[in-house]
């Protein structure tokens, strides 16, 4: 009655087949040539059908062993596959950083960040996806990423969150204009002007609105759109006056005038992960490393920056 192949016997074989002598498979397999002798014998008989025969003094393999030997291969060739993949994961914790985050930040501080992470981990595979805030919470609840940073509020018992940065949005506009006079700019100076606005769920938006509410700020039109990258473009043009976060301001610094804004409007830099699954090693070095990016972004502005410590989970 045959018995199963043990792993021994099959990676005993399958040094035989290679180096074509029990001599020099004992070599591979770091052994003597008697226990290769042994455990090929054990595995023909496990098999049940001739695997070898003698001629000249020299192993042959048989048909059947050819045949079992394409399998082995196979098997081998996966085995091979996880034993590189446990050594990328020993080299950097992961292969891969999935990460989405808003377009600002995309923009802003996100460069810097990634080109520090890749002199540490050049081997990682970065997915970069810059999206909206309403597709990032669902993004990482569906496993899609496997971190995200946005200035939005995510609120979610499923998520951790950890603050990064703390400032206040800016307001800009094109060098030539009346405000870029000043060395700040108030809601009220807001009157009569048009206005770059965001979507009215954004946060420095609704900020905004309460703001010009209680001043009854009256501005001479809007043009509202989706990206504060966006509203730089448009002040750069001269169409108008937009308030930001900081981070996507400072992108467009050649092209416009930046003043503080009063009353000042918080804006806090949010990164995300699941609750439910511990972050990789690479993804807390690239925290990490964006947290320090963060503070030299702030360094020396007037803008307080929060230790990127968990503050929710």
């Amino acid at each position: 009655m045959s018995r199963p192949l043990n792993f021994r016997q099959i990676e005993a074989f399958r040094a035989v087949m290679l180096a074509g002598t029990t001599t020099g498979a004992a070599q591979m397999l770091r052994t003597t040539q008697p226990s290769v002798s042994r455990l090929l014998a054990q595995a023909q008989q496990a098999c049940g059908v001739k695997l070898f025969d003698l001629d000249r003094g020299r192993l042959r393999p048989t048909r059947e062993a050819k045949d079992l030997f394409d399998t082995v291969k196979r098997h081998f060739a996966g085995l091979e596959r996880i034993e590189d993949r446990v050594a990328a994961m020993r080299r950097s914790g992961s292969g891969v950083l999935r990460l989405a985050c808003t377009p600002a930040l995309g923009l802003g501080v996100m460069p810097a960040a990634l080109e520090e992470f890749l002199q540490r981990y050049p081997d990682v595979h970065i997915n970069m996806q810059t999206v909206g805030s309403q597709y990032l919470r669902e993004g990482l609840l569906h496993g899609t990423y496997d971190v995200v940073i946005t200035t939005a509020a995510l609120d979610d018992a499923n998520l951790s969150l950890r603050t990064l940065h703390a400032s206040s949005a800016v307001c800009v506009m094109r060098p030539d204009h009346a405000l870029a006079q000043q060395e700040a700019v108030d809601v009220g100076d807001l009157n009569a002007r048009r206005l770059l606005v965001l979507n009215a769920d954004d946060d420095v938006h609704q900020q905004l609105r309460g703001a010009m509410l209680a001043q009854a700020v009256q501005p001479q039109g809007e043009i509202e759109t989706t990206y504060s990258s966006t509203i730089c473009a448009l002040a750069a043009a001269g169409n108008g006056v937009g308030v930001v976060n900081a981070y996507i301001a400072r992108v467009f610094a050649g092209q416009l005038a930046i003043r503080p804004f009063t009353p000042q409007l918080p804006v806090k830099v949010n990164m995300a992960y699941p609750a439910q699954i511990a972050p990789s090693v690479v993804t807390e070095a690239f925290a990490d490393i964006l947290a320090r990016c963060f503070e030299a972004f702030g360094a020396g502005e007037p803008a307080e920056r929060i230790a990127a410590t968990p503050v929710q989970s």
